[in-house]
């Protein structure tokens, strides 16, 4: 490994029996089993040394279990990011089980698929800021997989637990393949988010929320830079969203892409603000 090691802070592993994959037929191109062996071959293809295995939808701390076991297995594999029910009475025994599982040192962050919960307020009810303040004793981190909507929310939730760390996937959604009104709309949305200090972001998923056929790093180039000019370097880091980003592009692809847009292979988005922000230490 050498001495910056690049870091991927968001990628997934699954089996083809997810239920998600078969919910709508543009998601078949994805629709298989995608393990290490695939992993590990885009990995050297891209020149990636580590990366953050993040929960894949399954809705069940099984998932989060396996991957724990998959983390003290596979050397590349540097931290996961499981799974949490925001809602779940059941939240403090869940998370006791993943403290006390063997491998829980790999345990770096949580997350519910918020995305999918239709209340655009979500983030800022009571009891989910009150179960956020629950995982904060027990993970540095929790990741914000949301919609352009429940950008807002997702602030006044970060505000409200300043002891907890909160990442922002995928930069919140924007509709890139809308172009100008994208980048407005999801600009003036994600601006307070960015204000709180204890708030990174991910330069993930933008080749899906763009066309997927015909997308260009221009079309990307707006969103990351402001991005870039919003969180800084500092709070900014890479992600491929593998095996999601095969619907619009190969790993190696959107690696090149986000390399092009930003100039270079920026050592703080590309591996030191993941390295910081998770905690990824030399399990």
């Amino acid at each position: 490994m050498s001495s910056s090691p690049v870091i991927d802070a968001h990628h997934h592993v699954w089996t083809a029996d997810y239920p998600w994959l078969a919910s709508k037929p543009e998601l078949e191109p994805i629709r298989r089993d995608y393990g290490v062996a695939d992993l590990r071959a885009n990995l050297k293809a891209a020149g990636v040394d580590r990366t953050v295995l993040v929960e894949a939808d399954w809705g069940h701390p099984s998932e989060t279990i396996e991957f724990l076991h998959l983390a003290g297995a596979v050397d590349e594999i540097a931290g996961v990011v499981g799974f949490i029910d925001l809602l779940d009475p059941r939240l403090p025994s869940t998370l006791a089980r993943y403290a006390n599982h063997p491998r829980a040192r790999y345990l770096v962050g949580l997350r519910d698929q918020v995305q999918g919960r239709p209340d655009p307020d979500f983030l800022a009810r009571p009891e989910v800021i009150t179960a956020l303040k629950t995982i904060a004793g027990t993970v540095p981190t929790f990741d914000l997989i949301v919609r352009v909507d429940q950008l807002p929310a997702a602030a006044k939730a970060a505000a409200a637990v300043p002891e907890l760390g909160f990442v922002l996937d995928h930069l919140g959604k924007p509709q890139v393949r809308e172009g100008d009104a994208g980048l407005k709309a999801w600009r003036e949305a994600v601006a307070p988010l960015a204000k709180q200090p204890n708030v990174t972001a991910k330069l993930s998923g933008l080749v899906t929320e763009a066309d997927w056929r015909h997308w260009t790093p221009a079309d990307l180039r707006p969103f990351a830079q402001t991005a870039l000019e919003l969180f800084g370097p500092d709070r900014l880091m890479f992600g491929s969203d593998w095996p999601v980003c095969e619907l619009a592009a190969t790993y190696t692809r959107v690696k090149d892409a986000l390399t092009e847009v930003l100039g270079r292979i920026d050592p703080d988005v590309f591996g030191g603000t993941a390295a910081r922000t998770y905690q990824l230490g030399e399990q």
